[in-house]
C-alpha cells in the first residue's frame, strides 16, 4: 500500500508564486524503486496533461509552456517531490495531480494524489 498526499496549492496573483509538495508514503514503500516522480494538471473539460516530471536518474522533462518559470526537484530521503511555480499565470489554473511510477521486481505501477487546486487570478 503506497498513498501520495499532496500540499501547497491555493490562491495568487499573476506573477506570484507556489510551492507543490507531495510525499509518498505507505508500508510497502520501503520495498520499492521510484522511477519516476512528477506533475501534471487538469482542467474541467480537458484533459490531464504533463507538466514536469523528474525521473529516477535526476534528468527532468517540462512542458513548453511552463519551461523556465517551473522547478521540478525531489527529496529522495523522504519519497518527496516538489513543484516552484514562478511567474505563474491565468492560464496556469488548474487542479494539479502528483503522479509517482513505483517498480516492484519487474512490475511497474504508478499512483496519484488527491489534486490541490491551484488558481491565479488576473
Amino acid at each position: 500500500q503506497v498513498q501520495l498526499v499532496e500540499s501547497g496549492g491555493g490562491l495568487v496573483q499573476t506573477g506570484g508564486s507556489l510551492r507543490l509538495s507531495c510525499a509518498a508514503s505507505g508500508s510497502s514503500i520501503s520495498t520499492l524503486r521510484i522511477a519516476s516522480m512528477g506533475w501534471h494538471r487538469q482542467t474541467p473539460g480537458k484533459q490531464r496533461d504533463m507538466v514536469a516530471t523528474i525521473y529516477n536518474g535526476g534528468g527532468t522533462n517540462y512542458a513548453n509552456s511552463v519551461k523556465g518559470r517551473f522547478t521540478i526537484s525531489r527529496d529522495t530521503s523522504q519519497n518527496t517531490v516538489y513543484l516552484q511555480m514562478n511567474n505563474l499565470k491565468p492560464e496556469d489554473t488548474a487542479v494539479y495531480y502528483c503522479n509517482v511510477v513505483f517498480v516492484e521486481g519487474d512490475i511497474g505501477f504508478d499512483r496519484w494524489g488527491q489534486g490541490t487546486q491551484v488558481t491565479v487570478s488576473s
